[in-house]
């Protein structure tokens, strides 16, 4: 005899992109590591604090060992913000995981960082650009942008790959803009905006008025608190120089 069931699940599995910062492990220095987490968190609370943070230590030389891991994650823990895996690396990582009991993720943001990107967090002065076309797409993007015209509302994301993304509309607090391409915003942008995702250094951003809470280009970024305040609400171009975001208000 056979029976059927009326099975609902009480909870929806989706595997997908989230916005989880990864933290990159260039030097096993604990007390410094957590003293430039502390910084951050101080200087913009809306984006690190309590933040999830990958720890990534791809870039040593060896595998640190559990209690070394262990009390770096307590030391970030107590800095501001949440360790919550291990990135994805070599068997003896693997191990680690298990010792410390964090699990193994890829990289989620790793699209957003170039290999020769260095993370200047110092405010660059705002002066004009060298001439370019603000609608032309950048050459390693297709010649059609994707248009987004609606608002993107906090919790949303939009991604444009292998193009330029044009956003007919508002870009809320919270939301995030990406594009491998550049990023046009004919509206306020008040949330992120991170053009140049896998590491295109010609990408731009333009918005028509400038409150973001975050840009980058190529994995070079910037957030609210350390952009210029004479640049907020005024129609703004971003573009990357010599490793370092560059500002000018647009006439």
């Amino acid at each position: 005899m056979s029976t059927t069931s009326n099975y609902e699940q009480a909870g929806e599995l989706k595997i997908g992109q989230v916005g989880i910062a990864n933290l990159r492990i260039k030097t096993m220095d604990v007390a410094q590591l957590a003293a430039e987490m502390r910084e951050r968190v101080l200087r913009a609370p809306k984006m690190f604090e309590h933040a999830a943070v990958i720890l990534d230590f791809g870039s040593l030389s060896r595998c640190p060992n559990a209690e070394a891991a262990a009390d770096l994650v307590k030391q970030l823990r107590d800095a501001g913000v949440l360790p919550v895996a291990l990135a994805v690396g070599t068997s003896d990582i693997e191990a680690l995981a298990r010792e410390i009991d964090l699990p193994l993720l890829a990289r989620f943001r790793a699209q957003y960082e170039s290999s020769a990107a260095r993370y200047d967090e110092r405010p660059v002065a705002a002066k004009e650009p060298a001439a370019v076309s603000a609608a032309a797409p950048t050459a390693a993007t297709e010649t059609t942008g994707l248009l987004h015209v609606t608002p993107l509302r906090s919790g949303q994301q939009i991604y444009a790959q292998t193009r330029d993304l044009i956003v007919n509309a508002m870009v809320g607090n919270g939301a995030e803009a990406i594009a491998d391409g550049s990023i046009h915003v004919y509206g306020a942008l008040r949330g992120r905006a991170l053009a140049g995702a896998r590491g295109d250094t010609r990408a731009r951003i333009f918005c028509r008025e400038f409150n973001a809470e975050l840009v980058a280009i190529a994995g070079q970024y910037r957030v609210m608190e350390i952009i210029p305040s004479e640049l907020q609400g005024k129609p703004v171009q971003v573009w990357l120089e010599n490793d370092k975001l560059q500002f000018a208000v647009m006439n």
